[in-house]
């Protein structure tokens, strides 16, 4: 998704808080509902105040199987009524084996709807030409590229209607 879109979200969802994503219902003071139009969102889904709680999405970490976690760097986000617009970033980094088993494991319970992993060589200032790692729903789980320095970005799209992040990471591919 290119900036320019995404902060146009981000500032559609900002405009669309002041009044809409809170419930008409007096008796549920506090409970958010999604704004309308918000990519990835059920309007008007029910916003649970766990999925909602804090001002940015989970840290997310990445591990080779059996290798210890490493904390990726949080890119651009839409999280409950704010999000942040952030540049590629070039990650945290882990080394793992070519074609090994990667994994991402949130830091909260928030469900992941769906989510995305790409490369690009890690001189890269962005996702041009990028290399698609693997998708679907659920946990993130793929493969790690061939041989080299590359920086992974994993978007994940969360459930319950509360946003999306991106994450990212240097890895070194022996």
């Amino acid at each position: 998704m290119c900036r320019s879109t995404l902060l146009l979200m981000v500032l559609v969802v900002a405009g669309c808080s002041s009044g809409s994503t809170q419930s008409s219902s007096p008796t549920t003071p506090g409970v958010r509902t999604a704004p309308p139009g918000t990519p990835g969102l059920t309007p008007g889904a029910t916003l649970e105040p766990a999925q909602t709680a804090g001002d940015a999405p989970p840290a997310a970490q990445l591990a080779a199987e059996g290798g210890d976690p490493v904390i990726g760097q949080l890119g651009t986000y839409i999280w409950g009524e704010g999000g942040s617009d952030s540049p590629w970033l070039p990650g945290a980094s882990i080394a793992v084996g070519s074609g090994e088993p990667l994994s991402v494991t949130l830091q909260s319970q928030v469900a992941v709807a769906t989510w995305r992993a790409r490369s690009v060589p890690s001189s890269a200032d962005g996702p041009d030409g990028a290399s698609l790692l693997g998708e679907g729903t659920g946990d993130p789980e793929f493969g790690a590229p061939a041989t080299g320095s590359w920086t992974v970005e994993v978007h994940v799209v969360f459930g319950g209607g509360v946003g999306d992040a991106s994450y990212f990471w240097r890895l070194e591919v022996s």
